[in-house]
């Protein structure tokens, strides 16, 4: 990830002044190489899984990594038409040409990410993935439009589901909460049933007998692991391994309590002025992420569940789907108001379980800086957003200051990892060359920042790993 941010700064600032760089970058989500003679409708399906994905820059006028020269005024006036003679809608391209020398021209399109789903004017859909442009299926496609909000999941109504689906008794408590004179009042006042009375998804989800029999991934599952790494298979020291299931407020409460019992805890100093037990990582931190991840999950795809993955050192919380709109990932404290699925949203609000997504993530930061913890990380996959926790301490601005150059993107790097690494990985997930990242680590192992394993100085397999107050 930080490789590849890395590579669309470099094109955005420095081409102008080193155009051989365009040959060099990896192609990857955000760029790619297309030549001259590349056809307009082809052109056009990398802009719209662009548009469709996170933006991103195409340098045409390369092939095989070398210069093709200038184009013809016939292929400079296609290029030009591609966004608007085969998109729909239209999708925004800002193009910028690029001079290499007198006789030498590369164009490149600046794709920005859009709000809407895109498509080819024959209906073809696309998703950029990787370094990849994928045609997508009528699922993924519907997927899309959830993820962008352009359609609820959440509104739709489970086929065969009926109102005895429902635990009335846990309609009528909700009723209660909200002032409704009936449980049938609050369903209706809240949308969570259609014109004919069949309860829509997220009454199912919410208040339902047995959601799992509708949504078979519907579940949490919290997992303890007695090693920082990923082993595989036996080697995995797996400690716990509890499935909750039932409707969304039973799940979260069943889980919150399994999961207080596994995580250390530690003594602070309270806002009264005592010093009380609580857990290591703040009990409103990591239950706001778990929060966050059954409430704003998709519930539209198949096969996956809310993963809650304690290690030593750290804490995962996986959710199926990607954040929502145009979020940076990278950047979660400026996400807007935001629910994928804003019935559920607005009902698990009103029971006093979660925050609006965008409020509750800028309490989460707030909360580990707090204790002196670093900033929660949220990555995200093509089809999953994850939330990662550690109990490292942030570096403040004094250890900061006397530490070499790279050295809280180096420590980053590690926490983000999930596993020790060499001198070479971090250099690499950075894109940075060996020595800076040699100075950075070894300036953090004397400040006791983090621990290397190794069995001698020029040991070619020595790692790096974070020292947590978990251990």
């Amino acid at each position: 990830m930080f490789r590849v941010e890395c590579q669309i700064v470099s094109v955005q600032r420095n081409f102008h002044e080193e155009p051989n760089q365009l040959l060099q970058l990896l192609e990857d989500q955000w760029f790619e190489r297309k030549s001259f003679r590349i056809k307009p409708k082809d052109l056009a399906k990398t802009i719209v899984g662009m548009a469709n994905s996170e933006g991103g820059v195409i340098a045409v006028g390369i092939s095989d990594r070398q210069f093709e020269g200038k184009p013809t005024a016939t292929q400079d006036n296609a290029l030009r038409q591609t966004s608007l003679d085969h998109t729909d809608p239209t999708v925004r391209v800002r193009i910028e040409l690029c001079d290499v020398d007198d006789r030498t021209q590369v164009y490149l399109f600046h794709v920005l990410p859009s709000e809407r789903v895109h498509y080819l004017k024959s209906g073809d859909c696309f998703l950029r993935v990787g370094d990849e442009t994928k045609h997508l299926r009528a699922d993924d496609i519907l997927e899309l439009r959830y993820t962008k909000g352009e359609q609820q999941y959440d509104a739709t109504v489970p086929a065969n589901a009926t109102p005895n689906d429902l635990n009335m008794g846990l309609v009528e408590t909700y009723a209660e909460t909200i002032g409704s004179s009936s449980a049938e009042d609050a369903l209706k006042a809240r949308n969570l049933v259609d014109r004919e009375g069949r309860p829509r998804s997220a009454a199912i989800l919410l208040f339902g007998h047995n959601p799992q029999e509708f949504f078979p991934n519907a579940h949490i599952r919290v997992l303890r692991f007695g090693e920082d790494e990923r082993l595989p298979g036996q080697m995995q020291q797996l400690m716990d391994d509890q499935r909750f299931d039932g409707p969304i407020p039973q799940q979260i409460q069943a889980a919150q309590d399994a999961i207080s019992g596994m995580l250390p805890n530690t003594r602070r100093l309270t806002g009264a002025g005592l010093f009380e037990d609580e857990n290591l990582i703040p009990h409103d931190v990591w239950l706001e992420g778990l929060v966050n991840a059954v409430v704003h999950r998709s519930y539209s795809m198949v096969g996956d569940h809310i993963r809650f993955e304690i290690f030593p050192s750290r804490i995962e919380v996986s959710s199926p789907g990607r954040f929502p709109g145009l979020v940076d990932p990278t950047k979660p404290e400026s996400i807007a108001r935001f629910a994928r699925n804003p019935l559920i949203a607005r009902v698990t609000a009103e029971l006093r379980i979660g925050q609006e997504l965008g409020e509750g993530i800028r309490r989460m930061f707030a909360s580990m800086r707090r204790v002196g913890f670093a900033d929660p990380v949220y990555t995200q996959t093509s089809g999953s957003v994850v939330l990662t926790l550690t109990a490292t301490q942030r570096l403040d601005a004094q250890v900061l200051g006397g530490l070499p150059r790279h050295s809280e993107d180096v420590l980053a790097a590690l926490g983000m990892s999930g596993r020790p690494m060499s001198t070479g990985d971090v250099a690499e997930a950075l894109g940075l060359s060996a020595p800076p990242v040699r100075r950075a680590l070894q300036a953090m192992r004397d400040a006791g920042l983090v621990h290397w394993r190794g069995n001698g100085p020029r040991d070619p397999r020595a790692v790096w790993s974070v020292k947590g107050p978990l251990r």
